[in-house]
């Protein structure tokens, strides 16, 4: 069967010992080698020979220490961590690629919109314009420590921030005309400063003059990501988002957040093709359905409970140390924290009825997002179920086992989903907005 709409695919990265999955560092073919550039290397060109429309590099910006008011289980236990900056490992990654996307999660929280937008337009300018940014309105308290916030704003208004930090940026992208750079050696003109403006930009929180220093990409500016999953977040998200994350634990959650979003989209006055809803997805392949069956038996029993209850923490920013693991998690009263991170969780508990040791385990393998495990052929027929009945444009894909996951995704999914006219046998475009119209 076959289909003119195609899906598009991007890669989940954490600069850490995991990504999702808190025990696969654990897995005897797990390559620990993410302190050197040729780790990082290799997964680029990996996912650009699978035609990956992108990578991105999720972000912590600081050490989860709620749980038990210390760092100690998520260090010991290898858990999820962004233990390096995003920004140079893009920068080494775009310099062994020409086409996959490159996208960085940066907070607009504590990073100012004129170093965003001027770290972010370098970027993209030297890659040819393959960048998205992963905005993030940052809710946790070890981070706004970390930044010299003795506090957050309230929920509702980090967004509002937010708001006004993508519009400052982009803003900043903009205050180069496409065809400011002149470079004529014989007039000696390099640019044409009747292309290039101050911004002026003045919101409630935001000001910045500009102009930025960077001219612009070949894509005009990068792209935006967003994982909003709040109604506010939502909200944002349907403003901004051309691409966004999301966690959903099952076909019936992707296709109601699906509509949800796409209606939002519409209510701001955009296309619903103009923001790619992409969940996450863990695979797990073998040879055949029972040799990958066995193969995720045994990476998920490498996870560690206390170590996906020290990141259920860090996501809820609450510390779950002082509630017992047999209590449902239903049943459990948080105020504090990511609403946004719990309406997540609590949908894979209210399915499944799970405690609290239970959901920490969950978390622990996959933060409770699907499992897809079979053969090549059986992994591609899930994806195809999922992308045909509109609960996505596509997946993000979080890796269990590195980088062999990625590798087994490319060279024996991929080629099935091509088979089947489902997802591009070769780039049509070089920039990232290109692959994503694609």
């Amino acid at each position: 069967m076959t289909s003119n709409r195609k899906m598009h695919l991007v890669a989940f990265l954490l600069a850490g010992p995991t990504a999702h999955h808190h025990g696969a560092w654990r897995h005897p073919e797990a390559d620990l080698g993410v302190f050197t550039p040729q780790y990082h290397e290799h997964i680029a060109r990996v996912l650009e020979g699978g035609k990956f429309d992108s990578l991105f590099f999720a972000d912590i910006l600081g050490l989860h220490d709620l749980f038990g008011g210390s760092f100690a289980t998520t260090l010991r236990g290898g858990g999820q961590m962004g233990l390096l900056d995003p920004i140079p490992l893009l920068s080494m990654m775009a310099r062994v690629t020409s086409h996959i996307g490159l996208g960085a999660t940066l907070s607009s929280t504590f990073y100012a919109p004129y170093h965003l937008a001027r770290s972010l337009g370098t970027l993209d300018l030297l890659s040819g314009g393959r960048v998205a940014w992963n905005v993030v309105a940052s809710h946790g308290h070890l981070e706004a420590q970390n930044f010299g916030f003795a506090e957050l704003p309230a929920r509702d208004a980090r967004y509002d921030y937010a708001d006004e930090v993508v519009e400052a940026v982009c803003r900043l992208w903009e205050s180069w005309d496409a065809d400011a750079l002149v470079l004529d050696k014989q007039r000696g003109i390099f640019a044409d400063p009747d292309k290039v403006h101050y911004v002026n930009y003045q919101g409630k929180w935001i000001k910045t003059r500009g102009p930025l220093t960077v001219p612009r990409s070949p894509q005009g500016r990068p792209v935006i990501m967003q994982a909003g999953s709040s109604s506010r977040g939502r909200d944002f998200a349907a403003r901004w988002g051309e691409l966004v994350f999301t966690l959903q634990h099952g076909k019936v959650d992707m296709q109601a957040f699906y509509q949800d979003l796409k209606a939002r989209v519409v209510a701001k006055g955009r296309a619903p093709e103009d923001c790619l809803i992409l969940p996450s997805i863990d695979v797990i392949i073998g040879e055949t359905d029972a040799i990958a069956r066995e193969r995720q038996a045994y990476v998920n029993d490498l996870v560690q409970t206390e170590v996906g209850l020290a990141q259920m923490s860090g996501h809820l920013g609450v510390d779950l140390s002082g509630y017992a693991p047999d209590q449902p998690l239903a049943d459990m009263h948080i105020e504090a924290g990511s609403r946004g991170s719990l309406d997540v969780i609590l949908q894979g508990t209210q399915a499944q009825g799970l405690t609290l040791g239970e959901a920490a385990r969950g978390f622990a393998t996959s933060e409770l997002c699907p499992q897809i495990v079979g053969s090549p052929d059986t992994v591609a027929d899930q994806l195809q179920d999922l992308f045909e009945s509109h609960a996505c444009d596509g997946f993000i894909f979080t890796p269990t086992l590195m980088p062999g996951m990625f590798e087994q995704l490319c060279r024996a999914v991929v080629p099935v989903l091509q088979a089947r006219g489902l997802f591009r046998l070769d780039y049509a475009g070089t920039t990232l907005r290109d692959h994503l119209r694609d």
